[in-house]
């Protein structure tokens, strides 16, 4: 499993994640628990949508 998310994105998911969840907790609407896909992403820095379409938004490891 190689990484495909970048440092500003990984904290980004993390703490839009954590929100989400929180808010998912409170009582928000079902599809806040979403927030466990981005938490999950962010914290494992690898998106498998992101492997899909190509897309990386970090260096390439060599």
């Amino acid at each position: 499993m190689q990484k495909n998310i970048g440092s500003i994105e990984k904290i980004a998911r993390i703490v839009i994640g954590i929100a989400l969840v929180i808010w998912a907790i409170a009582g928000g609407p079902l599809w806040a628990w979403a927030g466990a896909m981005l938490l999950a992403t962010g914290l494992l820095s690898w998106c498998p949508a992101r492997m899909l379409f190509g897309g990386r938004s970090c260096s390439v490891e060599k």
